[in-house]
C-alpha cells in the first residue's frame, strides 16, 4: 500500500464529500481525509455529544458541515450541487441490528432510500469521477458450511438491518445498470462490504468493544449475549484504506470492473468468538461479565467470515494489523484519551503507524 507522501499527493486538495461523517467511520474518515489536505463537504444527522465527531472537533477542519436527514433528497441535491464534489464516500445509514429491530422502517427507508436519493442527486453533477457506497458483510446469505463468503455469492439478510443493506445493493447496482453503464461514471461507483470495525472513539450502544470500555472505565459488570459468535473483527483503519485505494483507482481509471462489490475483510487469524475477545482483554485489564439470555427476537448471525481475495489481487490491499494488534491499538486510543492527548491527534498519530508497518 502507498504511503503517507503517496497518499498526500493525491489527496491533497481533492474535494470529497462525505455523507454519514458524524458516524464513527465517518469521523475516521474524515479525519484522516483533512489530514491528507482534502477539502472535505460533510452530510449527516446532528452527532451524539458523546461522538469521536465531537471529541475530535474535526467540524472545525471541514470545507462544510451540514446537519440533514440523507432521506431529504432535496437539501442532498442542493448541498451535493453546491459543492461540487470530485470524490464521494456514502457512509449515512442506520448501521446496528438490534436497533433495527426496534425501528424497522426507520432502517429500511435510511438504508434503501438514502441511497437511492444520493443516486438520484448525482446523476447529473459532472464534477464527479468516483463513487464509494459503504455497506456490510451482512448482506450474504448464509450458508450452513460456514464458508468464507465471496463478493459473487448470493445475497440474503433475515434480520431488517442485513436486509436493508441487501436492498441498498439491489438500488446501487440498478442505478449502475439503469444510468451510469453508459456515463462518465462508469466502473467509478462501487459498495464496499466491510466486517466488524472495532477501534478508538467508538461509543455506540451493544457493540462488544465498546461495551467493555465502558465496563472497565464504569465498573460495571459486562452483559455478554452470544458468547459464541464468530466474526470479522478488524481495525477501523483496514477498511478505511480500502475506500481510499478503491475511491482512488476509480478516479484514475483503474478499475475495469463488471462487477461493483469488494470485500475488504481481515485475515483468517481475526476470525474469533465474542468470548475470545473478552478473554484477551480481561488477562489485561479489571473487569467482569455475566451471559445474559438473548432475546429470541433479535436474531443475530452466528459465523460470519469474509474472503477479500478480490480487494488483495485487484487493488492491492491488505489487512495489516492482526487482531491483537487492532485490540490493543482500541485500548491504547482510549488510555490515552483518559490522560488528556486530543482525540484528533491520537487518530492522526495511530494512521501514521498504520502507514508506516511493512
Amino acid at each position: 500500500m502507498e504511503n503517507i507522501k503517496q497518499l498526500k499527493k493525491f489527496w491533497s486538495k481533492k474535494k470529497v464529500f462525505i455523507t454519514g461523517h458524524t458516524g464513527f467511520k465517518g469521523s475516521w474518515l474524515s479525519i484522516i481525509l483533512t489530514y491528507l489536505n482534502s477539502k472535505v463537504d460533510g452530510y449527516s444527522l446532528k452527532p451524539k455529544k458523546n461522538s469521536l465527531f465531537n471529541k475530535s472537533m474535526i467540524s472545525q477542519k471541514l470545507k462544510s458541515n451540514t446537519y440533514s436527514d440523507i432521506n431529504n433528497l432535496i437539501k442532498l441535491k442542493k448541498k451535493i450541487k453546491a459543492c461540487r464534489p470530485e470524490i464521494i464516500f456514502h457512509l449515512a445509514a442506520q448501521p446496528l441490528v438490534i436497533e433495527s429491530y426496534k425501528e424497522p422502517l426507520k432502517t429500511l427507508n435510511t438504508n434503501i432510500i438514502g441511497t437511492a436519493n444520493l443516486l438520484e442527486s448525482i446523476r447529473n453533477i459532472k464534477s464527479i469521477k468516483s463513487v464509494v457506497i459503504i455497506t456490510t458483510d451482512k448482506v450474504y446469505k448464509i450458508k450452513k458450511d460456514n464458508k468464507l463468503y465471496k463478493e459473487l455469492d448470493q445475497l440474503g439478510g433475515f434480520d431488517p438491518y442485513s436486509a436493508s443493506k441487501v436492498g441498498t445493493e439491489i438500488v446501487v447496482e440498478s442505478y449502475i445498470k439503469s444510468f451510469f453503464k453508459n456515463s462518465k461514471l462508469k466502473n467509478k461507483i462501487s459498495t464496499a462490504r466491510a466486517g466488524n470495525v472495532i477501534g478508538g472513539g467508538d461509543f455506540s450502544p451493544n457493540r462488544l468493544i465498546p461495551d467493555i470500555i465502558s465496563a472497565i472505565n464504569n465498573k460495571k459488570k459486562l452483559k455478554i449475549r452470544n458468547p459464541n459468535n464468530i466474526r470479522p473483527w478488524q481495525h477501523v483503519l483496514d477498511p478505511l484504506m480500502g475506500y481510499l485505494i478503491l475511491a482512488k483507482k476509480q478516479y484514475i481509471n483503474k478499475v475495469d470492473n463488471k462487477e461493483h462489490a469488494w470485500n475488504f475483510g481481515p485475515n483468517k487469524g481475526n476470525f474469533k468468538k465474542v468470548i475470545d475477545i473478552i478473554k484477551f482483554i480481561k488477562s489485561s485489564q479489571k473487569f467482569e461479565y455475566i451471559l445474559i439470555k438473548n432475546n429470541i427476537n433479535y436474531k443475530e448471525t452466528e459465523i460470519l467470515k469474509l474472503n477479500s481475495l478480490k480487494a488483495k489481487k485487484k487493488l492491492n490491499w491488505t489487512s495489516k494489523w492482526n487482531l491483537t494488534e487492532s485490540i490493543i491499538k482500541t485500548l491504547e486510543w482510549n488510555e490515552n484519551i483518559k490522560n488528556g492527548v486530543a482525540a484528533k491527534d491520537m487518530c492522526e498519530r495511530q494512521f501514521l503507524m498504520y502507514i508506516n508497518k511493512n
